[in-house]
């Protein structure tokens, strides 16, 4: 019989009360680390998206309006001193900046209409290398019954993948389009073929996936192609640049591309970003002050368990003291029982709570271009707090019996 054995038997003897125990404290483990990994995955899987998905700063002309009534009949905002942007000088002034090696793209867009066959569609003049690094989402299939672009879920029919080969959007040339999945069908536009486009030629490079989104509705060509057609030479509607990459100080690059294009409208495209992360964080706050309360009553039952214990056992601990156990000694005896409990409910709760993270991810299926990592240091830190937690709540029915006379023993029997 030493400090060790006869706390591990008594734990044993009370089965029951020991497992409920260790339950309760494994559950606010479980929460704790299931949460943090499935918010370490889910925004490492987000940054990545948004570095693969779109340009985060818009540049655009710049102009003023004035709300315009008359009569009490509201006419709109009217636009007025206007400035238009030259595509190279745009180009020019962005790759110009401080932060020029944090620029991965500057893709600039026309966007302009047009008719085929008497109906109308709306065609925008891209730049094919510099748009599809940052419309990497893109699923093109196209007259060679290729696709460009990442896999999606579900592949059209007869459409495979180009791994590698030339730079991405350098094998579209300037008579070639590309129809998005509404426009082509309500056009009658199919890959290879070609079609007259206000006395031009073009040929039918491909057809986008559908991906439900405004893109569907719209036909891609050159740029310098679609200024050509409509007689605006150098004249661009808008630029997307994108600079985001994992620590980009975007607020910086905004205010140097200002500096270096002052007649334009730079605008940082963060507010979607930053409300899927405010919804990520205030989960992950909710769930750890719900995790938080969770310890805190486990804490407080382990209290009224050792409580309960040191009345239990008076007589024993009488003994005890009888037999030289110092105060010391019989407070380490109940400490080292309510370590255990914390030791097996930390390692538990954190297999536990590893094993649910990975389910949820993979349920919900945000493991795209994330993984979860295990991190032996976080089993060791929350078994620690687990540990520390546990003895702490033990503080107070360890005092009271290592107080325990020696005469008391006496009394009971």
């Amino acid at each position: 019989m030493n400090l060790f054995t006869i706390p591990l038997k008594n734990l044993r003897r009370k089965a029951l009360r020991t497992a409920m125990l260790t339950l309760v404290f494994s559950a606010g483990i479980i929460s704790v680390v299931g949460l943090y990994y499935v918010s370490a995955t889910v925004g490492e899987s987000l940054e990545q998206k948004l570095t693969a998905y779109g340009a985060n700063i818009l540049v655009r002309p710049h102009s003023e309006s004035l709300d315009v009534s008359y009569g009490g009949f509201s006419m709109g905002n009217l636009s007025y001193n206007v400035h238009k942007l030259n595509m190279e000088e745009v180009e020019k002034g962005v790759r110009s900046i401080g932060y020029r090696e944090r620029i991965s793209s500057v893709a600039p867009k026309l966007l302009e209409t047009s008719s085929l066959d008497g109906r109308e569609f709306a065609v925008v003049g891209i730049n094919w290398i510099e748009e599809l690094k940052i419309k990497s989402y893109w699923y093109i299939d196209t007259a060679d019954h290729k696709a460009h672009g990442h896999e999606p879920a579900e592949l059209p029919e007869g459409t495979e993948m180009v791994m590698d080969g030339l730079e991405q959007g350098s094998e579209f040339g300037r008579y070639d389009i590309i129809a998005g999945n509404t426009a082509a069908k309500l056009l009658g536009l199919e890959k290879g073929w070609e079609t007259e486009i206000e006395g031009k030629t073009f040929n039918v490079a491909g057809v986008l996936a559908p991906m439900g989104t405004d893109e569907d509705k719209l036909v891609f060509m050159d740029i310098t192609a679609l200024q050509e057609l409509k007689n605006k030479p150098g004249e661009v509607t808008f630029v997307e640049v994108s600079a985001l990459c994992s620590g980009c100080p975007i607020d910086d690059i905004v205010a140097q591309i200002k500096q270096a294009l002052p007649d334009v409208d730079v605008t940082a495209m963060q507010s979607v970003v930053k409300q899927r992360m405010f919804t990520v964080n205030f989960v992950k706050n909710l769930v750890l002050v719900i995790s938080a309360v969770i310890l805190v009553i486990a804490c407080f039952m382990l209290a009224v368990f050792m409580m309960a214990s040191v009345a239990e056992r008076r007589s024993e601990i009488g003994i005890l003291r009888s037999m030289g156990y110092s105060r010391f000694k019989i407070f380490c005896l109940f400490s080292f029982e309510s370590l255990v409990i914390g030791a097996a409910s930390g390692i538990a709760g954190f297999g536990a709570g590893y094993f649910t993270a990975v389910k949820i991810l993979e349920k919900m299926e945000l493991t795209d271009g994330a993984s979860v990592h295990f991190e032996p240091a976080h089993l060791l830190l929350s078994v620690g707090v687990v540990c520390l937690v546990s003895v702490a709540a033990s503080v107070i029915p360890a005092l009271k019996a290592a107080r325990t006379e020696p005469a008391s023993a006496i009394i009971r029997l």
